[in-house]
């Protein structure tokens, strides 16, 4: 196998060489940030001296059927999104991750992912792009299934270095780079909640559903759910920021966040933001000290979109997304941005915030246009509060709110970050899923595609990584 070389940081610091596939095995949780569990990890090689470049992330497909086509479209991913942005891979480094199934060894998990392994291999040939080395990770043991020499790679695998021990690591503690636990331990702090309480919030969402569902379709009542949701998320932002913080792990964190918040303000505040102008609002929250306590409710309110009312849960996570991108944690955006567009596959906000943050953009110039959306909107209330003062009518808008008429064109300049489609917006979202109980109102209907599953059809999920280039 060829040596791979990664720089740690930008210009000027030394780069880290990778020799053989023990010391490339060890390098994945530091190139990602995080371990990958049940994933497909692809990394473009540049040069002569193999050095990484992008990467795509996916989740391993669970049925076998779906490996050949999986594997075509990762490899045009990560090849052909290289090359448009000029920077066209020599090779692929091919990782498959994924811990053993009850009464599994890891040599089973590495044996039945190998022909996954090899239309991975043969999509990337296709495209006249090498794998230099494929490895898979299961079990705290690796295997190479492009070298067939077992002095080196023997049939039992290898044992993975200790953490901290390696070349790697002392170069990835100088540089400042984190490995922050595995996959499955940053999804579950968004995880939705399970059991009784789960129960609990679930009754509270209907109570509120029947509330603020039809002001909400109402154009005249809209303007008041967001000024009561911003005032509640203020209020919860403002009881997290002065609380204690718990010493003792994230776990003790999030216990603590989530007896901040009763099921009734929780329950309020997801139906709230499902109106995308609302929804915007909070996107305000973004920087400073706001967006600490920002990030924590909305992560508080992630595990609260519980049951029939899983899908709500792409605008919180969206909004965690956002506030981890802006607070400079990559890695936790993609992840809450890759759960998002699981819960909704169509959710534009973040289609839009996933692929910029994939993309490279510079995230101040989202943040520029959201300080500019918060100036005009003072203003604009500076100017009516005026008005007011003066006894003086005010005079109708000039455009009609969105949901009552068309709306205005777009600015020159500025992005529209939230194009009619948004499901956020949709009135289909916030029609009853199912028959209401007297006097209640229901969750939003599941609109979104479908693909055919063990027991029938469910909804169609998209990863974060297949776009983590």
């Amino acid at each position: 196998m060829s040596n791979h070389h990664e720089p740690t940081a930008g210009a000027g610091r030394p780069l880290v060489t990778l020799r053989g596939p023990a010391e490339l095995a060890d390098a994945l949780p530091y190139v990602l940030g995080y371990h990958p569990t049940d994933s497909v990890v692809m990394v473009a090689l540049h040069g002569s001296r193999g050095a990484f470049g992008g990467r795509v992330r996916l989740g391993i497909p669970p049925s076998p059927a779906e490996w050949r086509p999986v594997a075509g479209r990762l490899a045009e991913c990560l090849i052909e999104g290289s090359g448009r942005r000029g920077d066209h891979p020599d090779g692929v480094a091919l990782f498959l991750c994924q811990d053993p199934r009850p009464g599994e060894s890891g040599q089973d998990v590495m044996e039945r992912l190998r022909p996954f392994s090899h239309w991975l291999r043969t999509a990337c040939g296709a495209l006249d792009v090498p794998v230099y080395e494929a490895l898979c990770i299961s079990g705290g043991r690796f295997w190479s299934y492009c070298c067939p020499d077992a002095r080196c790679c023997p049939r039992e695998g290898n044992p993975l270095a200790a953490p901290g021990t390696s070349v790697m690591a002392a170069a990835s503690v100088y540089a400042g780079v984190r490995v922050r636990g595995s996959l499955r331990d940053m999804e579950a702090r968004l995880a939705p909640w399970s059991g009784q309480r789960a129960a609990a919030q679930e009754r509270a969402l209907d109570r509120a559903a029947a509330t603020l569902v039809p002001r909400i379709l109402d154009g005249r009542g809209r303007s008041g759910v967001t000024e009561d949701t911003v005032r509640l998320a203020r209020g919860a932002m403002d009881r997290i920021a002065a609380a204690p913080c718990p010493p003792r792990g994230l776990a003790a964190v999030d216990a603590a966040d989530d007896a901040l918040l009763s099921d009734g303000e929780a329950a309020e505040l997801i139906l709230g933001l499902q109106d995308r102008g609302t929804r915007d609002r909070a996107a305000e929250w973004m920087e400073g000290p706001e967006g600490e306590p920002a990030l924590r409710l909305w992560r508080a309110l992630s595990r609260r979109c519980v049951g029939m009312y899983a899908e709500h849960a792409a605008a919180p996570l969206t909004l965690a997304g956002w506030v981890s991108w802006s607070t400079g944690d990559q890695q936790a955006a993609r992840v809450a941005f890759g759960l998002a567009l699981s819960r909704d596959p169509e959710y534009v906000f973040a289609l839009l915030l996933h692929h910029a943050c994939n993309a490279g953009l510079d995230v101040e110039d989202v943040r520029a246009v959201l300080r500019q959306e918060r100036e005009a909107r003072r203003t604009a209330t500076g100017g009516e509060r005026a008005q007011a003062a003066r006894g003086d009518r005010p005079q109708p808008p000039e455009h009609p709110e969105d949901g009552q008429g068309p709306p205005p064109p777009p600015r020159g300049g500025r992005p529209d970050h939230t194009p009619p489609r948004d499901p956020a917006a949709r009135p289909g979202r916030l029609r009853p899923a199912r028959p209401p109980a007297a006097g209640t109102a229901g969750p939003p209907r599941r609109t979104g595609p479908t693909r055919p599953g063990p027991g029938g059809s469910r909804p169609t999920r998209r990863d974060d990584s297949a776009r983590e280039t």
